[in-house]
C-alpha cells in the first residue's frame, strides 16, 4: 500500500506521530469508492484525518464530498461497523443531524477487502473548527460547551426506541459493565476474561490491587446509583472535532460513532465533561493544578438542561462518575495497544498513565476543588 508523503497523526502525547495505519491513497480511494454507485468518480483526496486509531480521508468525487475511513478487521470487523451504522440510521430517522452513510451495489454499509474493512459517509454540512485537535482539547468557549450540551440532549432524545444489545467485545468501545456492578472488581475480572490479550497484559501486574485503591477511593455508592439508570445506546465519544458547528456557534452534525454503545445518558454526559473540560495531555507537564476547567463541565450540563431535566441526584451521580466514567475505554485501548498492535510499552501507558493516573489526578486538592466547583455550579 503506498504511503502518503509527510502524513502525522496524533499520538500518545502532544507530538504528532507516523501513523499506525499508513494514510489512504488515491488508488485505494478509486477502488473503493467505485463499490458504492452512488459516490460517483473519484476526483482527488481533500484531506487526511490526523485521528490515530484508523486512517480516514476526505475524497470529491464527480458527485460530491465524502469521507472514506479505513479499519483494520482486529479493530472493525464489518459486523462492527454494522452495530454503528444501524445506529446512525436510527438517529438519523429521528431527525438527529448525523452523515448518510452509503451503500454499496450489494446494499450493505461496509466493504472488506484482505485485512481492511471500509464504510463511506457523504460528507455533512457545517464547519470542522476543531479537526486537527486531538481528543481532550478544550471547547474554544463555553457558548460552544452548552451548545454541545444540548445537542448531546438531543442525540439522547433520538436514541430513544432503539432496543439492540450491547455490543460484542471488541477494541477501541465504551461499554458499561463495571461502575454499574455491586462487585466493580468482579466485573473487572469479567471484562478482562472475554479479552485474551488484555489478559496476557495484566499478567504478573497487581491489578487487583491498584483498582481496589480507586473503587474504595473514587466508587462509593456508585454502582447503586448507576443500576437504576436506564439503558440508553450513547454517542461515548463526545469531543469538540466530533462535532460539525454553524458560524453562531451551534453544533450542526454529529459524527464518529466508533465508540457508541449501550451504556446510559449520565454515563455519556459524564465522558462527553472528561473529554472537553480537561487538557489530560499536559497532566504530569508541571501545571496539573491548572488542567481542568470546572466552567466547562457547567456550561455543558447547563445546555443539556435546556432540552432535558437533570434532577439534583442526576448532577450528583454525573459528578460522582467524573473520575472514573473513563475506566472500561482505558482497558479497551490496553487490548488494543497490546493485542491489535503489540505494543507493550503504549499499553503500559493507557494502563498507568491514563486509566491509573487520571482518576489519581480526582484525589489531589485540585482534583477535589474542581469536583466540588462543578457540583456547586450544577446545583444552582
Amino acid at each position: 500500500m503506498t504511503a502518503v508523503a509527510t502524513h502525522l497523526v496524533h499520538g500518545m502525547g502532544m507530538a504528532l506521530v507516523t501513523p499506525t495505519w499508513p494514510a489512504i491513497a488515491m488508488p485505494e480511494a478509486e477502488a473503493i469508492v467505485s463499490r458504492f454507485p452512488a459516490a460517483g468518480n473519484v476526483v482527488g483526496l481533500r484531506w487526511h484525518s490526523p485521528r490515530p486509531f484508523s486512517a480516514a480521508a476526505l475524497v470529491h468525487t464527480s458527485r460530491g464530498e465524502f469521507f472514506l475511513k479505513r479499519h483494520h478487521r482486529k479493530v472493525r470487523a464489518p459486523g462492527g461497523l454494522a452495530e454503528e451504522h444501524v445506529f446512525i440510521a436510527h438517529l438519523r430517522a429521528a431527525g438527529l443531524p448525523v452523515p448518510q452513510v452509503m451503500q454499496t451495489g450489494a446494499g450493505i454499509g461496509t466493504v472488506s477487502d484482505g485485512e481492511w474493512t471500509y464504510e463511506l459517509h457523504r460528507k455533512a454540512p457545517g464547519l470542522d473548527l476543531y479537526r486537527d485537535s486531538p481528543s481532550w482539547t478544550p471547547f474554544r468557549s463555553h457558548h460552544h460547551a452548552r451548545a454541545a450540551g444540548a445537542e448531546l440532549a438531543r442525540l439522547h432524545q433520538a436514541a430513544r426506541g432503539f432496543d439492540a444489545p450491547a455490543r460484542l467485545p471488541q477494541p477501541l468501545v465504551t461499554s458499561f459493565t463495571i461502575l454499574p456492578a455491586a462487585d466493580p472488581l468482579g466485573a473487572v475480572e469479567a471484562y478482562i476474561s472475554a479479552r485474551p490479550a488484555l489478559a496476557a497484559f495484566l499478567a504478573g501486574r497487581r491489578w487487583p490491587h491498584e483498582l481496589s485503591r480507586l473503587f474504595d477511593a473514587l466508587a462509593d455508592g456508585l454502582g447503586a446509583r448507576l443500576a437504576g439508570q436506564a439503558s440508553l445506546w450513547t454517542h461515548n465519544d463526545w469531543h469538540p472535532s466530533n462535532l460539525l458547528w454553524t458560524r453562531a456557534g451551534e453544533v450542526r452534525t454529529v459524527f464518529d460513532f466508533g465508540l457508541t454503545d449501550l451504556t446510559c445518558a449520565l454515563h455519556d454526559i459524564a465522558t462527553a465533561i472528561e473529554r472537553c473540560a480537561f487538557q489530560w495531555l499536559q497532566l504530569g507537564q508541571g501545571a496539573d493544578d491548572s488542567i481542568a476547567d470546572p466552567q466547562t463541565a457547567v456550561a455543558l450540563i447547563a445546555g443539556y438542561r435546556t432540552v432535558l431535566p437533570l434532577s439534583s441526584t442526576d448532577a450528583e451521580t454525573i459528578v460522582r462518575l467524573l473520575p472514573l466514567v473513563h475506566v472500561e475505554f482505558a482497558l479497551s485501548e490496553v487490548d488494543y495497544f497490546y493485542g491489535v498492535l503489540a505494543e507493550p510499552d503504549h499499553a503500559a501507558m493507557a494502563w498507568d498513565a491514563y486509566l491509573i493516573g487520571h482518576a489519581l489526578w480526582f484525589l489531589s486538592p485540585a482534583g477535589i476543588d474542581f469536583l466540588s466547583q462543578v457540583e456547586q455550579g450544577v446545583q444552582r
